[in-house]
């Protein structure tokens, strides 16, 4: 059982992160804020897909002004997310922010980062402070030889250190490097340093299968080792396959039970049944599934039958054929043309059980 660090607890509108509370996914919106119901309309598909907390970029007074009428018309906390004016920020907290994602290295002087938290205290407001190799202060820059993992975290805690000492402490803190090593590294030597609760994420992932594997990585080992207390999987593209793959990771760690599982053998020499297209089939029917449903889909004798009774539906193939288990029991030996009719049909039964239930 993973023991998780621990931290201090914050509300993001009715949202707890941090101080035990299970692990949030987030997600940011790639519409133009200023677009409210675009914005709005990818916030409810966000939301659908699992999604607990969303961020908006707010680049102009144009963008802060949208926040008021976007969070009226959603259920998530809403995060404004402001870099270099602290006027926006003051304004995207003004207009009903759930919650602010600054880096205090890039607002400005101290006056300036001052009157972003003096207006986050007169309305409870968290802010995120957030650092990310790419934008790390100069001075650290040389000090440490580049963006090391103790740099980042010197300038995290240099930057909430500064903020401490104006009275607030409704803090999140994030530290991101594109490079999984360094990720890794710097939130493991935060974790020991402070505890205030840890946004984690890999920055500018990239696209495509290499992008999650990296995301999923960094993230993955990190929450394995009980750091972390919300995340975001930062992908190119729409923002719903972020929070599709964070749901994933957390499932495959245990920590929730989102939606179906299949499990399915890589297939060798021994498999005597088109395995690869039955299990692209049963995904397939799976795809709308949102019960937390185990499904194995095996191509032979060795492995096959132990996976498929360990699952709530399996196949087990054999030659030219396959067996139907449905928790632990052979229900009956299906011919393989008839393998995925008679599959959707145990699936069909025990979706209407898991309704029946709710």
């Amino acid at each position: 059982m993973v023991v998780r660090t621990n931290t201090r607890q914050i509300m993001l509108g009715q949202v707890p992160v941090g101080g035990g509370a299970p692990v949030t996914v987030q997600s940011m919106t790639n519409t133009d804020t200023r677009d409210v119901q675009a914005t709005v309309a990818q916030i409810h598909r966000l939301e659908q897909a699992g999604c607990q907390i969303v961020r908006v970029a707010v680049p102009d007074e144009a963008a802060a002004g949208s926040i008021g009428a976007i969070r009226r018309q959603i259920s998530v906390p809403l995060v404004a997310d402001v870099h270099f004016d602290y006027r926006l920020a003051v304004s995207a907290i003004e207009a009903g922010a759930d919650g602010l994602r600054i880096n205090p290295g890039n607002i400005g002087s101290a006056a300036r980062v001052r009157a972003v938290v003096d207006a986050a205290r007169e309305r409870s407001v968290p802010i995120r402070v957030g650092v990310n190799a790419g934008s790390l202060e100069k001075d650290l820059l040389e000090k440490h030889g580049g963006p090391t993992a103790e740099a980042l975290v010197e300038s995290a805690m240099g930057q909430i250190s500064r903020i401490e000492e104006w009275g607030y402490d409704r803090l999140k803190v994030s530290i991101k490097s594109a490079r999984v090593p360094v990720t890794l590294a710097a939130n493991r030597l935060l974790a020991a340093t402070c505890d205030y609760p840890v946004h984690l994420g890999i920055t500018e992932a990239g696209i495509g299968e290499k992008a999650i594997i990296k995301s999923v990585l960094g993230i993955g080992i990190l929450l394995e080792e009980g750091i972390g207390d919300t995340f975001r999987i930062s992908l190119t593209g729409d923002p719903v396959k972020e929070v599709d793959v964070a749901r994933d990771v957390l499932q495959f760690l245990g920590q929730i039970e989102a939606g179906p599982e299949l499990i399915s053998c890589p297939t060798c020499g021994r498999t005597e049944i088109g395995l690869e297209r039955l299990a692209l089939d049963v995904q397939q029917l799976l795809k709308d599934v949102r019960h937390p449903i185990r499904v194995a889909v095996m191509g032979c004798v060795v492995n096959g039958p132990g996976e498929a009774r360990e699952a709530d539906l399996g196949i087990a193939g054999g030659r030219g054929e396959g067996l139907l288990f449905k928790k632990g029991i052979v229900l009956r030996k299906v011919p393989e043309e008839r393998l995925l009719e008679e599959f959707k049909k145990e699936l069909q039964i025990i979706i209407r059980e898991r309704d029946q239930e709710d």
